[in-house]
């Protein structure tokens, strides 16, 4: 049994499937099919049970995870005790506001495994930087960019909100509605332009800066919220997003250079594997 054997073992058990766990460890998938297979003649058990849609641990595949999660882990801590202490180096990455956990998360993950001589370290991205991952708005002459997410902005309300039921709000109904006013916020200038022309206006009962406390308030029921619909919030289950008729507004963001090195061309290779 050798500890690489393990790591696919973990990979499998945790994304419960042979082709996603061979992504994810850059190898074949007969080759991580074969290494199970090893794994189970050694141990004389089975540690996944097939089926159509991936696959499901046994009993003894369930006992030996944490086993192995232990194990490659004190791995790890014996390898960091002997290895050599290396200068990394520092990197500024400047980002705006509201890009969303998870999916920043998992950029920022592959960014400092290609780069492990790196110390990353998340800024404003008014400050000084190696890089910058922002509106596009917010470019500057000087900087050139890379498209990653383009987002719709929709109107959030409530789940049990009347206009939960209906597939699309209009400009009229927004007349007097108690609203969440998230700033800075780049489309809340238009979207006051548009309101002011067809005379209405809004009840904004708070004023907010980060998207994650506007979707707090939405779900508490103090009013409604205009926000950019990503993936991350869009699958909420307390809050709904429905579109306003007429008002189509949407964000895009990229990341932003003026240098060249290897640790932002690996960032620039990320960005755009990750956009869509």
């Amino acid at each position: 049994m050798d500890l690489k054997s393990l790591n696919y073992f973990i990979s499998v058990y945790e994304l419960k499937s042979f082709s996603a766990a061979a992504k994810a460890c850059f190898i074949a998938q007969p080759s991580i099919s074969a290494a199970i297979a090893q794994l189970e003649q050694q141990l004389k058990v089975q540690l996944f049970i097939r089926h159509a849609r991936g696959v499901t641990p046994s009993e003894q595949g369930k006992k030996l995870f944490p086993l192995a999660k232990q194990l490659l882990g004190q791995a790890g801590a014996i390898k960091s005790v002997f290895s050599e202490k290396t200068h990394k180096q520092p990197f500024n990455l400047g980002v705006t506001r509201g890009l969303g956990v998870e999916r920043m998360s998992l950029l920022l993950k592959e960014f400092t495994s290609a780069n492990p001589s790196v110390e990353l370290t998340l800024v404003p991205h008014t400050e000084n930087v190696d890089a910058r991952i922002i509106l596009k708005d917010e470019l500057q002459e000087n900087e050139q960019y890379i498209d990653m997410w383009h987002e719709d902005y929709l109107l959030a309300v409530p789940y049990d909100h009347i206009f939960a039921l209906e597939d699309t709000v209009t400009i009229q109904q927004l007349d007097g509605l108690p609203f969440i006013q998230r700033m800075p916020c780049s489309a809340w200038d238009h979207l006051q332009d548009t309101l002011a022309i067809a005379g209405i206006s809004l009840d904004v009962r708070a004023k907010i800066t980060t998207i994650d406390y506007a979707l707090g308030l939405v779900h508490a029921g103090l009013g409604c919220a205009f926000l950019p619909a990503h993936s991350e919030i869009i699958k909420r289950s307390d809050v709904v997003f429905r579109p306003i008729v007429g008002l189509q507004l949407t964000r895009e963001i990229v990341l932003a250079y003026t240098t060249s090195s290897k640790a932002i061309n690996n960032l620039k290779r990320l960005a755009r594997k990750h956009a869509h």
